[in-house]
């Protein structure tokens, strides 16, 4: 079992963080040049998939719901994001983007190209593995983790 000072497995959490860090900047940047910042683009592209209450945005985002109000607050304000009734409890609140907010979610997302690049560069099975292996490190393999 490879332990936390094998020289393999301290390699791999250094390239794990320098991809990390790359894709963090190089998204500020693109968020930047959206006037954005890197939490609202975050926002913006997560709620690009689905329109969510903002606790669950807080979840996944691993921050507090006051802190996610604020950035839906900002992001309303700019024409990006709306609020509107949760059609299954009424009572609820789900932020969700406007055809603005759509279209500059895709704009960032067309701007990352430091992951995507590389990543079009590795086979189907190379990316279908490197897929797997991420999903299993996050315990979400599907084997009973």
């Amino acid at each position: 079992m490879a332990t936390r000072t094998d020289p393999l497995t301290f390699e791999v959490v250094e390239l794990i963080g320098t991809v990390v860090a790359r894709y963090y900047d190089e998204y500020e940047d693109a968020a930047a040049e959206h006037a954005l910042t890197g939490a609202q683009a975050r926002v913006l592209s997560l709620l690009s998939h689905e329109p969510m209450p903002m606790r669950r945005i807080a979840q996944k985002l691993k921050c507090e719901p006051s802190n996610i109000t604020g950035i839906v607050d900002r992001l309303e304000s700019r024409g990006l994001v709306e609020r509107r009734p949760d059609p299954a409890d009424r009572r609820v609140k789900l932020a969700a983007p406007t055809e603005e907010g759509r279209a500059t979610a895709t704009r960032l997302r067309d701007a990352l190209g430091f992951a995507r690049e590389p990543l079009a560069g590795l086979s189907t099975e190379e990316r279908t593995t490197l897929r797997d292996l991420l999903r299993r490190m996050l315990g979400e393999d599907g084997a009973g983790s």
